[in-house]
């Protein structure tokens, strides 16, 4: 019996974990800590960043959490979101709320007490973003949700920085660009591979609404000017050969992947250019902290 509610324990638990999203929240990670190793010009303490890593993920994981709540009836619908806590009717979509709201609260709070507020403030207001801007009002209304909508991805760079130095400034300005032209072209191949669930809830992702070829187009000349974008941020942030040499073939690679697309736009194609935007991004970031952490000697 005692086995049985452990196991039922666990799985509760496992559905709430769900709820946040972890590999989404992974990959927002992978931006902040590189991040934050240039607004140092070297390692940060490894205080500063496990609890600007622990109060971004809570952050991050309650606004995924109230995305779940808001597109709940879709989710039930959509084969890739049918098996989601609440769709799945796992936890009931009060308790997904006061789960997510709280842990949202949490972050503000904790990243107030242990960062600085501007961190906490940043944090929250890309959850407010999330929700209010994209899920409520753009997903379900316009063929620009992902494009406006990613802004919300691109906060934890600027959280990054600011937990750091306390202030904004230019280059975390051009990373935020950088993630804010990576998430269009990422998230369409995605969209390309899941185009007809889209369409069954009227979602208008732009494969839903656009030919393949119109998509294929858009994604080239975001991963266009996302490569220009990267290469700025050299020079605006001071970075070394590493960095350029990675921005210039890591751009280079996303680039023949998002051509390939404009000849073969199928699903698998498309996830070709969504597995290698993952990568890509991972790289990009890895490299720069790389740069920075072999320029000071660290």
């Amino acid at each position: 019996m005692l086995e049985i509610e452990q196991r039922t324990l666990g799985a509760r638990v496992g559905a709430y974990v769900a709820l946040t999203k972890p590999r989404i929240i992974e990959l927002l990670l992978v931006t902040t800590v590189p991040t934050m190793v240039v607004a140092e010009r070297g390692l940060p303490s490894l205080w500063l960043i496990t609890a600007t890593v622990l109060g971004g993920t809570l952050a991050a994981g309650g606004a995924n959490a109230i995305n779940m709540y808001v597109d709940r009836d879709i989710d039930q619908v959509m084969e890739r979101t049918k098996n989601r806590p609440i769709a799945s009717g796992v936890i009931a979509p009060r308790n997904a709320l006061i789960f997510a709201v709280g842990i949202e609260v949490a972050a503000f709070l904790f990243l107030w007490a242990t960062v600085n507020l501007l961190s906490a403030v940043l944090a929250v207001s890309a959850c407010l973003f999330y929700v209010f801007v994209y899920t409520l009002w753009l997903k379900r209304t316009s063929t620009r949700n992902i494009v406006i909508g990613g802004a919300a991805g691109a906060a934890p760079v600027l959280i990054g920085w600011s937990a750091v130095t306390n202030s904004l400034d230019w280059p975390p300005i051009v990373l935020f660009a950088v993630i804010f032209y990576w998430t269009p072209p990422h998230f369409w191949a995605l969209a390309i591979r899941y185009r007809e669930d889209y369409a069954k809830v009227d979602v208008p992702m732009l494969p839903v609404v656009a030919s393949m070829r119109t998509t294929a187009t858009r994604i080239l000349l975001y991963t266009l000017v996302l490569w220009g974008l990267t290469l700025l941020f050299a020079p605006v942030a001071g970075m070394g050969d590493i960095y350029i040499g990675a921005a210039l073939v890591l751009g280079a690679v996303f680039t023949w992947y998002a051509s390939r697309l404009l000849r073969d736009s199928s699903p698998k194609a498309a996830m070709r250019v969504f597995t290698w935007s993952i990568s890509y991004i991972t790289l990009l970031f890895g490299a720069m902290a790389l740069d920075q952490l072999v320029r000071t000697g660290l």
